[in-house]
């Protein structure tokens, strides 16, 4: 929003940029603020009859999910109206609506892909019949495709509301529609995030119908409940994944709003005033001064474009470092469910009371295992989420950072909902054979789809989870250090540049002796004394 206001302000007067820079900093604010209490009127919708099943579970639930959206669309129009200038409001507007419509089809398509009301989590059923390999291979390929629907989703939610914001006329108002639209996507938070509690509640309490012997009719309930409640988490990962990646083009306007920062600093220090030198051919050039450069100039300044290895490089890094993230993360379950079975048969082995029943498991040193594993086992994915950035920056610039953010946001944002989808589906598969189908549970085909469970679980409930939380840390972690980033990135790459030779695809910060210049007063290329 900043960003947006600074750049409108170049047609607009200084009371002009006063008077609505706030309000632009403060509706998405207020929108979703407004969101969360109006969510808690659509909990209110959530009603169904007895001996209901997971379909009819899940549209009560949705219910909920529908009346808020309407209520919250209704609030956004009185917001943007009465928040923001008339001429960008609707816009704005209609970016919002863009947004939650946007959420409530990645939630619906999340439901076909892992309900097993549905034909594709009964096809991994089937599959059970030729064995675990095939249950297996089945999920990979239902998650695979399930990633179609999202991703057409969000590119034609991100298109509308870029172009509702009147982004082709200023890119600046076009990222912040985007941003807009997340905010929209999240405003239903209250309840979304009550459905994706709901999961592991209905979960637990299936457990102890089972352990407390409770009548078949009760454990029967609960696991029609634990169905729904796989399908509302999938649904509650997809509105996160959807927002991440909204919310991740907008945070690429806010790393170059940063990086201007980091120029006009530098120049401070100096007591000069920065200005981009852009060579556009070798007949022409500009130099425009850093503080009222828009973003378009600064990635002609930095030459973010796909033949530009740097940023290239970065893309291909991005995604490297997504499948890289994933991999420690399942192989840390593993390595955790190891030490786990090998305690529980030491205590098996040194404490045989525990299956006759007379001496009590040591529960404690299971949790301690557990949660010692969990913490020990994520130093090293953390520190590449938090490094790559750094190195990638500092090697190959803002170009080879702003590579690294796409790859990883577009990456990610496939791979995340890919996991979670299947690991949904393996785990309603399974619920499926349970109801007795296939021959129900204890038969060849319940156990085919316990090892699919087993399988998903690392897929829905880590790995997928934690790739939303990797592209907003390497996005946060690129906006903290883009000052560090402008400052010491040339000189790392004057070593890798041939002496004598200027690099065609970095251009340069020219500096004027003068302390400081009218806003307006451009710097002729011919006075420039120094260079960065």
């Amino acid at each position: 929003g900043m960003s947006a206001v600074m750049q409108m302000g170049i047609s607009h007067d200084a009371s002009w940029i006063s008077t609505w820079m706030i309000r632009f900093v403060t509706a998405p604010m207020a929108l979703a603020g407004v969101g969360a209490f109006l969510s808690i009127f659509g909990i209110f919708m959530v009603s169904t009859k007895e001996n209901a099943g997971p379909k009819e579970l899940m549209f009560a639930l949705n219910k909920s999910v529908y009346f808020s959206s309407l209520l919250i669309a209704i609030a956004a129009y009185f917001i943007t109206r009465s928040m923001l200038p008339a001429e960008y409001s609707f816009g704005i507007f209609l970016s919002a609506i863009t947004g939650l419509l946007a959420g409530i089809l990645i939630g619906w398509f999340t439901e076909r892909s892992t309900s097993h009301s549905y034909k594709p989590t009964r096809a991994i059923a089937d599959q059970a019949e030729f064995g675990p390999a095939t249950v297996i291979l089945e999920g990979i390929g239902l998650g695979m495709l399930s990633t179609a629907a999202p991703v057409i989703t969000i590119v034609v939610a991100v298109m509308a509301a870029f172009s509702f914001s009147r982004g082709f006329e200023s890119i600046e108002m076009g990222l912040y529609g985007i941003g807009f639209g997340a905010v929209g996507m999240l405003a239903t938070l209250g309840v979304t995030l009550a459905m994706d509690a709901f999961g592991p509640i209905a979960d637990n309490a299936g457990g102890n119908a089972q352990m407390c012997h409770l009548p078949e009719e009760v454990r029967e309930r609960t696991d029609n409940l634990d169905s729904v409640g796989n399908t509302t988490a999938a649904t509650g990962k997809g509105f996160a994944i959807g927002s991440a990646a909204l919310t991740g083009m907008a945070l690429l306007a806010a790393y170059m709003e940063e990086v201007r920062n980091g120029i006009v600093l530098m120049g401070q220090k100096i007591g000069q005033v920065p200005y981009l030198h852009i060579a556009y051919t070798q007949e022409y050039s500009a130099n425009i001064k850093a503080d009222n450069a828009s973003i378009m100039q600064y990635i002609d300044y930095y030459k973010i474009f796909v033949l530009n290895p740097k940023f290239l490089m970065g893309i291909f890094l991005g995604g490297m470092v997504v499948f890289v993230f994933s991999a420690l993360t399942i192989k840390a379950v593993g390595k955790a469910a190891g030490k786990m079975v090998e305690e529980v048969r030491r205590q098996f082995r040194t404490m045989p009371g525990i299956l006759e029943g007379t001496t009590k498991p040591d529960y404690a040193n299971c949790v301690r295992i557990s949660t010692l594993s969990a913490q020990q086992e994520m130093i090293l994915p953390a520190l590449i989420g938090i490094l790559t950035p750094i190195v990638v920056g500092l090697i190959f610039g803002v170009a080879g950072v702003l590579g690294v953010l796409v790859g990883g946001l577009t990456t990610g944002f496939i791979l995340a909902t890919m996991m979670n989808n299947a690991g949904g589906a393996w785990d309603n598969a399974k619920k499926y054979v349970e109801t007795g189908v296939h021959g129900g549970k204890g038969s060849d085909c319940h156990k085919a789809t316990v090892v699919g469970d087993t399988v998903g679980d690392p897929f829905k409930d880590t790995s997928g989870p934690c790739i939303n939380i990797l592209i907003k840390l390497m996005s946060m972690i690129s906006i903290v250090f883009a000052g560090f980033i402008v400052a010491y990135s040339p000189r790392i790459e004057a070593l890798y540049t041939p002496k004598g030779e200027k690099s065609q695809y970095n251009n340069e910060v020219l500096y004027n002796a003068a302390p400081a210049m009218p806003a307006q007063e451009e710097l002729p290329a011919e006075s420039a004394m120094g260079q960065e």
